[in-house]
């Protein structure tokens, strides 16, 4: 549904498009648009109409179908507000009939004649008058119109009464309601005014909503009188602007096409919506009220379903619109033409989709938020201001037309701000791009400060402008004596820390106790700056986005409080939250724990993971000793780890690195902790390891722990048996070895742990096992024999604390020639015997005896292993017998057998051998390898023998040995396993015998056939003595069995054996035993056959004649006893099948025979005529040929001006005026032949070449022209730009033809090029993207004209295709430099013209050379496509390479033009971006990055110095070289500056940049306790000092004692603390005046060194570096006085 938005900015209405004519409506819609839809659907019905005329006129009474174009306006009165046009619809068609203009004018002439006071006339009838009157110029009076359209009022101010009677209700179709909006026309406005000054109204003419009458007593009908010509006179009057203007989309309203929907009251004069014939119901849901008197909405609160409300033209001024918050589901509302001042009171409307509020009065758009609208209209009114502008989240079309706010700069980016991403279209055109760009540039909370009143003003002021608007809005919201400095939120990332900023700053003038504290409230809200809901939990300074906030708008609410006072909240707006990237990145490193060793302690890091995954950080742990780089801690990979003895005196270094689930790692982070204590020394685990026997050596061990371990003690104590008191038996050493006297004892091992420094700690004891006495042993075991198979070999050995003789010994083998008592395996079970033969198995092994020592009472010792020197040798392998065993007899089976000694048999090697005679070399009996043979026919008669070659697993042979059989093979005697007759016990089949015979190679064995009669009689059949035996007739109804006597072929005869009978026979099929052809083999003749019938008596035999044709393909002919040949039986042979059949009807086989070849009968023609003949048609003569298959024959085809009769015909070769003009069957006549006759001479010839008598024909006509018609119709081009026009013509003599040439378009529409009518053309610019096609209509020479043919479209015609004379590059190929690619255009005309109209861009890509070998090639560069290129490092050494192609309007390309550099050089060492990344405290690590340029870094220098304050001077840091420099308490005030010289690989030096840090500051722990000490002003501390003043030496820890350092406001003194045998004594007294100073050695954190003058200085040492920088800040604290900067000031400290 579309509405018409017009470009003077007046309201739009919910009236619905009509086509101008009629005409353009498709006769079928016609029939069905007999009602026509508005936004809420329409109805139209028949009303019969009365009017009444008062002075004596005959009443007419006239029915009419009221349509869709219902509205009516008073005729011309003073003047009033202007109606606006609207939604356009098809026009309908009433009772399927229009009205012609004619008519519709001629009744509104006699309308205007009899018409005496104001009426109203239906919108499209006033639109007609009144363009015709404007244009005549004349004053005249308006036409009445009646209201039903159908007959005229009187003069007399006669009344019309309606009848309420409704005729039809016809629903409105899907097809009307397309139809409604499916074509978009313009909307015009025309403004109707009289001559006179009369009262009525001023309409203007407008389409005004088709509705119908809700059935008033009096008012005015909707009619579709003459719409017709109504539309057509809108179209005729329509100004220029309305074909210009524009169409809305509206929201779609369900249509409901019932009048109890409906009310239609536009115009009626209703002053209000109580009055008692308004008939207003809640059943309503569309309501037209336009054009009235009304000046209040009370009433319309029973509209409770209305959908559709106009209110339009009314008398409406202010307020009081609260009425309408009943209308729930009210869709478009319609407040245009009224005097409304304000919409503050127009509720929030849950449905409302369309607004229009044009030509009123108002000044702002301040309303309740409508959250559906999606259109607003409010051109024409006063506004000025954005102030209060409504939420509208949904807001697709704002129109503000001719408004002052117009004069607004940039108030379409401010419409945008306020809206949202949402609008789409701004005062009836797109948004434009560069307001919706200048919009983004603002800040987020720019829309809050427009609709609180902010001055719009341009981005680059905004942020100052609405923050100062915003302090001077939230002035009463911070506490007196403070102002806001500061409100903002950093850019919000998904899963990344956004903090706000809200710094509220005292003005100093008063205290600041109680202190102000600031409490936060975050919200998540839409782009519209709308619905923020609070955040659960997110009542800090920062907020970490979640997933869900993409694309939101986050909102912090912050609320000052002064002591118990909550002053009101101010709030900061972020940006969009937009998708993290990705890639985590750490915010907080902390370790948790105990730094004792022992102790675990644990790294905390918090993780942004910025859009990725949650995954598994890499963590790991470092150990940082004294004066040393970090060294990581080999299998430290968790957070936790568990400080061991090498982490004491060193730093850690906890490093973490985020790692998301998909693989993304962020930036590793670190974080240092303090030194590493020790533990105090333990010990744990003590135990006594070794046995408890005497002669053997024990050791006390334990873990210790606390520390290095130093001289720790170890005591061995013996118990005594009887006091059960300890002796001490040995000490100083952790080894003991058991005695005689400890035998039966106890020992007490005592373990006394003691650190590196001397401190001892709790001692742990362990008690051992009774001391037992030693077991027998034995010593020298050996093995005596010799180790080879089956030989007997000994073990010996001489035997303490037993007897040789009481002692065991047990056998095993091993593969291994070194000892391994877990791979022993047993070779004996006997455990005693000491003598022991070699087996076989273990042949390969070593021998291995175990030799148990024991005493003669039975106690055993350690057993002693001996292994042998070699492995047990085998013996080679051989057979010691072979024999063969079995029945020698044919199927008898022979076994082989042996003895195999030698090692393990392997694969030995078995054959058996036939031998013909014995003592023969025999020959190998194939597939048997086995040691047993089953005897088969073959060896019958013959010797068998076996031979074994012996074979060992490792391959070794033996010698062969041979066992022959003691006997030939006899055979088995002959007999048969089976006997049974195969076959069909019928008369004629053949019986078959199958046998199984056994018993050597059988002979002639006998066979005898048996016949078994019904009485059981059993005769031999007489000749019947073969395998097989074909039934007889004498054999119906017998039985048939058959005896067998095998017989050897050495005559050994065998049982008779007899088989089963068979049968009774029964009798054979029906048989045909001779079949024949009887006739003559020639085409015509006729043919016969002879059948002759066995097999019981003959029945109805039946037959079928076949052809078969050469291929074999058979083809049924006939059943016929009788077959004619025909021509299509030549060539072919012809096949008879007779079927047997038996009186009982039993069916035989059938049997047939095949002819030979049907040979044809003499050639002859039988007829011959030439039908009638035209050109260029083929010529096809009427012949009849007879005698065989026709072969080629002879054709004459004869030419004459005359038709030749009788003889001359017969003798054509000879006649005068002939000519011949073919020699073809066929002959299709040519453009001589026209206006001749054609003869022909035919001699029938058949295949085999015989030839037939001849026959002449002549056609009876001469030979007629062929139509004109043209072929081969195509384009040819003959040069550029120029193309001809050709085709082949025919049909008779060619005339003057007709040509045309013609455009097409890509759609495929074809349009004629006028004044193009020759066959060369000449293309212009019009041709340019269209193909040419070439008409040509042929004409023959007696004006007969044929059918016009087009060729083919060309392809499409384009101008010649720009292109570039050449490449050229500005700027040099060096390293950060750019490269600018400008192309050259060539100075022809032609190239002129084409650049400058249809060139569309140029397209560049940029390559960089890759070698290949000798030569390089070019890969492109991605992301490099414009016309610069700035030269990377990348590219050093490579050539760059430029290409340029050319594209035109049409899509062409031209070719691709190239411009190569010369290799690019490295260019000037720089450095960018220049900064030192750290925290700003003393105590922390800082580090100096950027991003090198200029060639391949090389080894780059960097300085860091110290820099005061306000000073310009620079201090050196001597040997602070490196990247990454750790601050100390000599930093702290100073900035730390970073001199970075960038120097190239090849050591070109660039210029050296620097960057400096803010000032230090002391870290907040060490900060607290200095303030602490400072404000005691007198502090000792504990410290150790070095004895030894030598510089020279190396200090270690023993060099140092303890002291007391004593630090006061006056003066520092190091004492030397008392003991038992003297006093405490100073040894460095000292006061702050110089040169008295502190140092530090930055190798060593614990340490430093007070300087009293050149004499009096303390190299002191303290437990950890916190100490020290407070002793050093506390000692410059208070010597403050001689300081050039107070310390006081850095610390902060108030003085």
């Amino acid at each position: 549904m579309e509405v018409s938005s017009e470009q003077s900015g007046e309201e739009v209405t919910p009236e619905t498009l009509r086509s101008p004519s009629s005409k353009n409506i498709p006769e079928v819609s016609r029939r069905a648009a007999k009602t026509a839809a508005e936004p809420g659907g329409s109805v139209s019905a028949k009303r019969k109409v009365e009017p009444r005329s008062g002075s004596g006129t005959g009443s007419v009474a006239a029915t009419r179908r009221s349509g869709s174009i219902g509205g009516s306006a008073s005729a011309v009165s003073a003047p009033r507000r202007n109606s606006t046009g609207g939604l356009l619809q098809k026009a309908s068609i009433s009772d399927g009939r229009r009205k012609t203009g004619g008519d519709s004018a001629a009744g509104a002439k006699s309308g205007a004649s009899s018409a005496a006071e104001p009426a109203r006339r239906s919108l499209p009838e006033l639109r007609r008058i009144s363009v015709a009157s404007s244009r005549a110029g004349a004053a005249a009076k308006p036409a009445v119109a009646s209201p039903a359209g159908s007959a005229s009022r009187s003069a007399g101010g006669s009344k019309v009464e309606v009848a309420k009677k409704p005729v039809s209700k016809p629903a409105l179709s899907a097809s009307v309601s397309a139809l409604s909006v499916s074509r978009r026309i313009s909307s015009s406005s025309v403004d109707s005014t009289g001559s006179s000054g009369g009262s009525g109204r001023r309409a203007v003419s407008r389409v005004s909503s088709p509705t119908v009458s809700s059935g008033l007593k009096a008012g005015s009908l909707s009619t579709s009188q003459d719409r017709t010509s109504a539309l057509s006179g809108r179209r005729r009057g329509g100004t220029p602007d309305s074909r210009d203007s524009r169409f809305i989309v509206l929201p779609q309203i369900e249509i409901k096409a019932n009048d109890d929907l409906r009310l239609d009251l536009r115009g009626h004069r209703v002053r209000s919506l109580n009055a008692s014939g308004l008939n207003l119901s809640s059943n309503l849901e569309f309501v037209y009220l336009r054009d009235n008197l009304l000046s209040t909405l009370e009433g319309v609160e029973i509209l409770t379903r209305v959908k559709v409300l106009d209110l339009s033209f009314n008398d409406f001024k202010g307020p009081g619109f609260e009425p309408l918050e009943n209308c729930k589901v009210l869709q478009q509302l319609y407040l245009a033409g009224n005097q409304i001042t304000s919409l503050a009171s127009l509720p929030q409307l849950p449905n409302l989709e369309f607004l229009s509020v044009a030509q009123n009065k108002l000044k702002s758009l301040t309303m309740a938020s409508q959250p559906r609208l999606q259109v607003l209209a409010a051109s024409k009114n006063k506004i000025s201001t954005l102030k209060g502008f409504p939420y509208l989240p949904v807001l697709e079309h704002l129109r503000v037309e001719e408004n002052p706010i117009l004069k607004m700069p940039h108030l379409e980016a401010a419409s945008v701000l306020l809206v949202g991403p949402t609008l789409k279209k701004y005062n009836d055109r797109d948004l434009s791009r560069e307001e919706v760009t200048l919009a983004k540039r603002y800040p987020a909370h720019t829309a809050l400060c427009i609709r609180d009143g902010w001055e719009f003003s341009r981005p680059e002021q905004a942020a100052d402008s609405t923050f100062r608007f915003l302090v001077e809005k939230w002035k009463d919201c911070i506490p007196p004596g403070f102002f806001l400095k500061e409100a903002f939120i950093d850019k919000p990332v998904e899963e990344d820390v956004c903090c706000c900023h809200f710094t509220v700053v005292h003005d100093g003038a008063a205290s600041t106790d109680p202190p102000l504290v600031l409490k936060y409230q975050w919200f998540c809200g839409d782009i519209s700056l709308s619905n923020f809901v609070p955040i659960a939990d997110a009542t800090n300074e920062i907020y970490w986005p979640k997933h869900g906030d993409i694309g939101k708008v986050l909102k912090v609410e912050c609320t000052p409080t002064l002591g118990e006072m909550d002053y009101p909240p101010i709030f900061a707006i972020s940006s969009r939250v937009s998708r993290g990237n990705g890639i985590p990145k750490v915010v907080n490193l902390e370790v948790h724990g105990e730094l004792k060793e022992g102790s675990i302690i644990r790294g905390c890091a918090k993780v942004a993971w910025c859009g990725g995954t949650p995954g598994k950080g890499v963590a790991s742990w470092l150990r940082r000793k004294w004066n040393s780089s970090p060294v990581v801690i080999v299998g430290a990979e968790d957070e936790e780890y568990q400080l061991a003895i090498d982490d004491v005196d060193s730093s850690l270094v906890f490093m973490y690195t985020p790692v998301t689930e998909e693989g993304a790692k962020g930036e590793p982070q670190y974080k240092y902790t303090d030194f590493v204590k020790a533990a105090p020394p333990s010990v744990s685990n003590v135990k006594i390891v070794g046995e408890a026997v005497e002669g053997s050596t024990v050791k006390g061990v334990g873990d210790y722990f606390g520390g290095r371990e130093g001289p720790s003690k170890f005591e061995w104590l013996r118990e005594n048996r009887d006091s059960r008191s300890f002796l001490l038996v040995s000490a100083g050493t952790s080894e003991y070895t058991l005695t005689k006297e400890d035998v039966g004892c106890c020992l007490a091992f005592v373990y006394i742990p003691i650190n590196f420094e001397g401190q001892e700690g709790k001692s742990m004891s362990v008690m051992s096992p009774v001391v037992k006495q030693a077991p027998p042993k034995v010593i020298n075991v050996k093995i005596i024999g010799e180790l080879r198979e089956n030989s007997k070999v000994t073990a010996t050995g001489i035997v303490t604390g037993g007897t040789e003789g009481s002692s065991r010994v047990q056998w095993y083998k091993t593969c291994s020639s070194t000892f391994d008592e877990n791979s022993l395996e047993a070779l004996s079970t006997s455990k005693i015997a000491k003598a022991f033969r070699i087996p076989l198995g273990a042949v390969g092994y070593y021998i291995v005896a175990k030799f148990t020592p024991m005493t003669p009472d039975g106690d055993s010792g350690e057993p002693a292993f001996v292994i042998s020197d070699k492995a047990v040798e085998t013996l080679p392998p051989s057979l010691n017998f072979l024999s063969i065993i079995g029945d020698y007899s044919e199927d008898g089976i022979l076994t082989a057998s042996y003895g195999y000694v030698g090692g393990h048999e392997g694969k030995s090697i078995y054959r058996w051998y036939i031998h013909e005679v014995e003592g023969d070399s025999g020959s190998l009996i194939p597939g048997v390898s086995g040691l047993q043979y089953r005897i088969t026919k073959e060896a019958i008669g013959k010797f068998i023998s076996f031979q074994c070659t012996p074979v060992r697993d490792d391959g070794v042979v033996g010698g062969l040995r041979i066992c022959t059989g003691q006997e030939r093979i006899r055979p088995g005697s002959p007999r048969l396993f089976s006997l049974h007759i195969v076959g069909s016990a019928i008369e004629g089949t053949i019986l078959r015998i199958e046998k199984k015979y056994w018993g050597g190679e059988e002979g002639d064995s006998i066979y005898r056939w048996l016949r078994t009669g019904s009485d059981g009689s059993k005769n031999e059949i007489v000749g019947a003595t073969t395998a097989t035996y074909v039934p007889t007739i004498d054999d119906i109804g017998s039985f048939i069995s058959v005896s067998f006597e095998p017989i050897r072929r050495d005559w050994a005869r065998g049982p008779m054996v007899l088989s089963e009978q068979i049968g009774p026979i029964i009798p054979g099929p029906p048989t045909c035993r001779l079949l024949e052809f009887v006739g003559s083999m020639i085409e015509g003749q006729r043919l016969n056959f002879n059948a002759v019938y066995s097999g019981g008596e003959q029945g109805d035999c039946t037959h079928e004649w076949f052809r078969v044709k050469d291929n074999g393909v058979r083809e049924k002919l006939s059943s016929n006893d009788f077959l004619d040949l025909t021509l299509e039986d030549v060539g072919t042979c012809i096949e008879i099948i007779y079927t047997p059949v038996r009186k009982d009807g039993i069916r035989g086989n059938p049997k047939s025979i095949v002819s030979d070849l049907i040979s044809p009968s003499d050639p002859k023609g039988m007829d011959l005529v030439i039908p009638d003949c035209c050109e260029d048609i083929e010529l096809i003569p009427l012949r009849k040929y007879f005698g065989g298959h026709e072969g080629v024959g002879e054709y004459i085809w004869y030419r004459t001006n005359h038709k030749l009769e009788g003889s001359e015909l017969l003798d054509i070769s000879n006649a005068s005026d002939v000519v011949i003009c073919g020699t073809e069957p066929t002959y299709k006549p040519l453009l001589k032949d026209v206006g001749a006759y054609l003869a022909l001479y035919w001699v029938p010839t058949r295949a085999d070449g015989k030839c037939g008598e001849p026959l002449i024909a002549i056609c009876s006509t001469p030979v007629s022209p062929a139509p004109p018609v043209v072929s081969n119709v195509h384009v040819k081009e003959l040069s550029s730009g120029i193309y001809s026009g050709e085709g082949e013509y025919f049909g008779g003599h060619e005339g003057e033809s007709l040509f045309s040439w013609y455009r097409k378009n890509n759609k495929g529409t074809i349009e004629l090029i006028n004044g193009a009518n020759s066959k060369i053309y000449e293309v212009t610019d019009s041709d340019y993207n269209y193909r040419l096609l070439f008409g040509y209509t042929p004409v023959r020479s007696d004006s007969v004209v044929g059918e016009p043919i087009l060729s083919d479209p060309t392809n499409i015609i384009f101008p010649e295709l720009p292109y570039v004379e050449m490449l050229a590059l500005t700027g040099k190929a060096v390293e950060g430099d750019v490269l600018t690619a400008v192309e050259v255009i060539p100075n022809s005309e032609t190239q002129q013209h084409v650049w400058s109209k249809y060139k569309k861009d140029i397209r560049y890509q940029w390559f960089s050379s890759s070698e290949v070998g000798d030569s390089f090639s070019y890969d492109s560069l991605p992301n490099q496509s414009s016309c610069s290129y700035k030269v990377r490092l990348e590219d050093i050494g490579h050539h760059l390479k430029c290409e340029c192609i050319v594209t035109d309007v049409f899509g062409r390309s031209g070719e691709a033009v190239c411009i190569e550099t010369t290799p690019v050089l490295p260019g000037i060492p720089r450095i960018h971006k220049l900064e030192i990344e750290g925290r700003g405290f003393h105590t922390n690590l800082y580090a100096v990055r950027g991003i090198y340029s200029g060639g391949k870094e090389g080894k780059s220098r960097v300085q860091w110095l110290r820099s005061m304050v306000g000073s310009p001077d620079l201090i050196s840091i001597p040997g602070e070289t490196g990247r990454m420099y750790e601050a100390n308490v000599d930093d702290v005030g100073y900035r730390l500056v970073a001199i970075y010289t960038p120097v190239r690989e090849d050591g070109v030096e660039g210029q050296s940049i620097s960057v400096s840090t803010e000032p230090i500051a002391v870290e907040p722990d060490v900060l607290k306790e200095v303030k602490q000490n400072l404000d005691l002003g007198s502090v000792k501390f504990e410290v150790l000092c070095d004895k030894d003043q030598n510089s020279k030496k190396i200090s270690s820890v023993g060099t140092y004692e303890r002291r007391i350092l004593e630090i006061n406001r006056k003066r520092v003194k190091v004492v030397k603390p008392a003991t038992k045998t003297s006093f405490p004594t100073t040894e460095i007294r000292g006061s702050y005046a110089p040169p008295f100073h502190v140092e530090l050695f930055r190798n060593d954190q614990h340490r430093l060194k007070i300087v009293v003058d050149s004499d009096n200085e303390a190299d002191l040492m303290v437990q950890s570096r916190h100490i020290r920088d407070v002793i050093v800040l506390v000692i410059r604290g208070l010597a403050q006085r001689f300081n050039s900067t107070s310390l006081n000031s850095l610390l902060k400290i108030e003085t």
